[in-house]
């Protein structure tokens, strides 16, 4: 067995015995243990009573944080003519239409979010196996297929989150960076439980929100109490 970083075998101390802890200490301890040289992103994980292989239990959905994530975000936007100027306007990256397919298909993806309107779909829809798998296809029911690109750029730039869950029921996302004040990201944090709370499917039964988990890039995780993080505390 390879042989532990002083720093990860102080943080591994530093969580020993940690357990279902209350949001602010699970981002107190998350926040002391973030010693990289850059600013790690504060990341959460939330297990969840559903298996997404169903139609009926699948959990996706869209938040925005109140004090954004702290990253920036790239956005690509399909769009013709005005709504391509009008996503050029409000701040996106990457506005195509073929010749933006044309260059997905060949490899690059230089973007985080991607954005389309209704009548590019079926260009989009071409790139599905490539998108999809990286949760970056434009669906409308987390609002990245509308005409109303200038807002959805907006969101999508000041911090929104799509969530998604993955084949085990498991949601992860980035909450914020370990450089936020303690508040910011408790908040963050209560938003994303609350967005995914609401967005449990009608095929879900029994317990729904299992288990909630704090960690950041290079750190340990830690169980956060689910009552705390859901604001019935």
């Amino acid at each position: 067995m390879a042989k532990l970083g002083k720093r990860t075998a102080a943080a591994r101390a530093a969580f020993a015995g940690k357990d279902n802890l209350s949001v602010e200490d699970a981002v107190a301890l998350v926040k002391a243990n973030a010693t990289s040289k850059f600013d790690e992103t504060v990341e959460i994980a939330l297990n969840l009573g559903v298996d997404p292989r169903h139609a009926d239990q699948m959990v996706r959905g869209v938040v925005g944080l109140p004090h954004g994530t702290g990253k920036t975000v790239r956005v690509a936007v399909f769009a013709r003519g005005a709504k391509a100027d009008e996503a050029t306007a409000a701040g996106a990256d990457i506005v195509g239409a073929e010749d933006l397919m044309e260059t997905i298909q060949g490899g690059t993806i230089d973007f985080d979010r991607c954005i389309a309107t209704p009548d590019m779909m079926a260009v989009v829809g071409r790139l599905g196996k490539i998108l999809g798998p990286r949760n970056l296809m434009p669906n409308p029911r987390v609002g990245t297929v509308t005409m109303d690109v200038k807002q959805a750029v907006e969101d999508a730039k000041g911090g929104q989150v799509q969530f998604k869950a993955e084949k085990a029921g498991v949601v992860h996302a980035g909450v914020g960076k370990a450089s936020f004040e303690p508040a910011q990201l408790a908040a963050n944090v209560r938003a994303f439980v609350d967005a995914v709370a609401k967005a449990r499917p009608a095929g879900a039964k029994g317990s729904y929100m299992l288990k909630v988990s704090l960690s950041s890039t290079m750190g340990p995780g830690v169980s956060v109490n689910v009552e705390s993080a859901t604001g019935n505390n």
